[in-house]
């Protein structure tokens, strides 16, 4: 097993045993919160799960039926319009916005960490769900049925929950890259929790070195090194 010089010790430990569970929902969030506990040894993934299940019951609660449109829509309503879950881009490289329990907290975060609790809420909510993991930025699909007929709704969590159309999702991967972007599903293809983590180390680490944080940055690296050396045999 890596040994870390820069990682504080009991977080690399944290994610290290959520790896084999990284295929679940649950494993994915605690992974999550184990890399923010590199910088804040105080959060833990139990109060960022209650307050995710919290949610949950909530939305069950306040909607009429169990089909999917009146779970769905109540997801939307709790998250965006009650809790008010939005982009930060008054702030956007504040570290914190990567941190999930700080995310789940401040209801402010990047598109990837907000989709990562949009995840979770959904499928507990029994909505199939899958991160989207296009360059620039992440992104959610919601596999909707009717009938014998299967779609995906893409989502935006990162503004407030918007519902995009196919075109309209390779139009904000323009916006992200500033490139031209052509319409190629690869680009949409479901992110598979082992992605998922590696790319939360990425933008730590891009942040990182954007502010000079080298030792953090090292040890966003070394966390990097640890997930890489596992099996990607993981759910999306």
């Amino acid at each position: 097993m890596i040994v870390p010089a820069y990682c504080r010790p009991s977080a690399f430990e944290a994610l290290a045993c959520e790896l084999p569970l990284l295929s679940t929902r649950r494993g994915l969030v605690r992974a999550a919160c184990a890399v923010a506990s590199h910088e804040h040894a105080e959060l833990k993934a139990r109060s960022t799960l209650e307050s995710l299940d919290l949610v949950v019951t909530t939305v069950r609660r306040r909607a009429p039926s169990a089909s999917p449109n009146a779970q769905l829509a109540h997801l939307h309503d709790m998250l965006f319009d009650v809790l008010g879950f939005r982009g930060n881009s008054e702030d956007y490289y504040d570290p914190a916005n990567s941190y999930l329990p700080d995310v789940v907290s401040s209801r402010k975060g990047l598109p990837i960490t907000l989709s990562l609790v949009y995840k979770y809420v959904a499928e507990e909510l029994g909505l199939r769900t899958h991160g989207v993991n296009a360059p620039g930025h992440f992104l959610v699909a919601v596999e909707m049925l009717e009938g014998a007929n299967r779609s995906l709704m893409f989502v935006d969590p990162f503004y407030g929950g918007t519902l995009l159309s196919l075109p309209e999702v390779y139009m904000r991967i323009e916006e992200a890259t500033g490139r031209p972007v052509y319409a190629d599903p690869g680009l949409l293809a479901p992110a598979s929790h082992h992605a998922w983590i590696t790319r939360m180390l990425g933008n730590l680490q891009a942040i990182f070195a954007r502010s000079g944080r080298e030792k953090d940055l090292y040890a966003m690296q070394e966390m990097q090194m640890l997930v890489e050396s596992r099996s990607e045999g993981d759910g999306g």
